[in-house]
């Protein structure tokens, strides 16, 4: 080794590439940015798809009554008669997936309890469809 200049392997060689790493790495540009403000499009992907907000107008609330009343307030799984409202689900027999002749007819529309049958053994069903099958 050679007297005055630092190997490699010695503290003070190693200090001097630690600092060179140092400068190194400080002008290095960022490869990963967070903005505050998203894009148009950015916020077009974030934004729920369209028929999400059917659920939530009066027309959907008043044929959600009407399949209810149809079937009498009773679980079309498990017969269970189920008075308070709330405690039932107005449930696609098929998929709509977006999909309004789906979505608004009545005959694909049944009453079901929220727990079990909808939360639970409905959501196994429809989850044990292959991905990207709807029918």
């Amino acid at each position: 080794m050679k007297a005055g200049k630092p190997s490699s392997g010695t503290v003070d060689g190693r200090r001097k590439r630690l600092n060179n790493l140092r400068s190194s790495v400080a002008t290095l540009a960022p490869r990963i940015a967070y903005t505050k403000d998203p894009s148009a499009s950015d916020r077009r992907i974030m934004a729920p798809p369209i028929w999400k907000r059917w659920y939530h107008t009066q027309r959907w609330r008043d044929l959600r009554i009407t399949v209810l009343l149809r079937d009498g307030l009773t679980c079309q799984m498990c017969k269970r008669l189920q008075p308070n409202t709330s405690k039932l689900v107005a449930d696609h027999k098929r998929a709509h997936r977006g999909d309004p002749a789906l979505f608004w007819d009545q005959a694909n529309i049944q009453t079901l309890c929220a727990d079990p049958c909808h939360n639970s053994l409905k959501q196994r069903e429809e989850a044990r469809q292959p991905a990207g099958v709807w029918d």
